[in-house]
């Protein structure tokens, strides 16, 4: 046996298997948490944030009159809102929806600073954070929804 090779072990062999598994383990762990990460966003944007504007809660009224918006402004926020959480859940649209709440929540943050001193402003950029990853994990959905897109066209 020459020096570069090296004998192959029975602890060695069953060790290759061992790590096929982890790998494939960690992934299904990943997709679990992040879909888990999806389900938990879905469940803040309809319930939390897009539920007291379109039942008009006091707290989201004022708000919104303080901004001048009104509830014209305050149930289209709401239903934005709500379209994007429904839209985490959909396989085909996960993508453009964590892109599409990014964009409401830039909207968040220039209002936070704006309108109300960037009391809660930090709070649209955490939420960008987890919707920027469901985002780029999600990318492959693009395609499909191109194509369903086009053959409807």
């Amino acid at each position: 046996m020459s020096e570069t090779t090296v004998p192959v072990t029975p602890a060695a062999s069953a060790a290759a298997p061992v790590v096929a598994e982890s790998s494939t383990a960690r992934g299904r762990r990943a997709r679990i948490a992040l879909r888990t990460l999806q389900v938990v966003l879905a469940l803040f944007y309809v319930i939390a944030s897009a539920l007291p504007k379109l039942i008009a809660h006091p707290s989201a009224v004022e708000g919104f009159d303080r901004m001048g918006w009104g509830s014209a402004g305050m149930y289209t926020i709401g239903l934005l809102e709500l379209a994007g959480g429904i839209a985490l859940l959909i396989p085909v649209l996960q993508s453009v929806a964590a892109v599409a709440l990014s964009a409401l929540m830039v909207g968040a943050f220039v209002v936070q600073l704006t309108y109300f001193d960037g009391e809660n402003a930090a709070t649209p950029l955490i939420l960008m954070i987890p919707l920027a990853l469901i985002a780029w994990a999600r990318r492959g959905h693009n395609a499909d929804l191109l194509r369903l897109v086009r053959r409807r066209a």
